[in-house]
């Protein structure tokens, strides 16, 4: 809920009912291969809000550090006893279940350490998805010691001499972005799933909706992906100059 750019972004109502937390895990009840959904917030006062609406759902709670978000996804994936882990992050209503199932079946095809579609990416913004083993979760909350690395839990593997593995899509839509990180990006999820009827809601019934009003991508294409990453990786620099 105390996102800086959006406050409360997770529960803002994008249909006139449900919140953007509701689409994101309806979206991901449609995936074959998950066994267990948990949302995992902070421990901040706040997010008690957060904690009873999933579980209003039905959906598992884990509740951990504000910042060092590596160590709440261990602590998770620890008190669970999960041996692989989805990371999806809950500003992404419209996250299409199957990109996830496809990330799933390759992690499963070999043994694969980490797999995901973010390096590089070529899925529109709001699609990331990554699959990794607890084995390789606990090496990282061990040993990642840059902001970048704590916040963002992930950017540790790519570093490491891990079995990784990036699936791409046909054609490179990382230009595109329906995730929730600003007021205009709220605007545009709202107008999607006002404008589109099937649910699940699947990236081709974006691509089809904004192929016929291609004005729709101008709602908030002055932001650019991954702004928060790139914040954190300024943070580095700071933290290396001081070590």
């Amino acid at each position: 809920m105390g996102s800086t750019r959006l406050p409360g972004k997770v529960l803002k109502i994008v249909d006139g009912k449900n919140p953007s937390l509701y689409f994101t895990i309806s979206q991901l009840k449609q995936c074959k291969n998950i066994d267990k959904i948990i949302v995992a917030t902070t421990i901040l006062k706040e997010d008690d809000i957060i904690e009873n609406f999933a579980k209003n759902l039905g959906i598992d709670v884990f509740r951990g550090s504000v910042e060092d978000v590596l160590d709440r996804y261990f602590q998770c994936a620890n008190y669970f006893k999960i041996n692989t882990i989805i990371r999806i992050t809950g500003d992404c209503p419209l996250i299409d279940p199957t990109i996830v199932d496809r990330g799933i079946e390759i992690f499963q095809s070999e043994n694969y350490d980490y797999v995901t579609n973010t390096f590089p990416r070529t899925f529109p913004d709001g699609n990331e998805t990554e699959i990794f083993s607890f084995n390789i979760l606990k090496k990282a909350w061990e040993n990642a010691i840059l902001p970048s690395e704590r916040e963002h839990v992930t950017p540790y593997f790519q570093h490491q001499n891990f079995k990784i593995k990036n699936f791409e899509n046909t054609i490179d839509n990382s230009h595109l972005r329906w995730t929730v990180d600003f007021p205009e990006d709220l605007q545009l999820v709202k107008t999607l799933i006002s404008k589109i009827d099937s649910r699940p809601i699947h990236l081709e019934d974006i691509l089809h909706l904004i192929k016929s009003e291609p004005e729709l991508i101008e709602i908030n294409n002055d932001h650019e992906p991954n702004e928060g990453l790139k914040r954190s990786l300024e943070k580095d620099k700071d933290f290396l100059k001081n070590q």
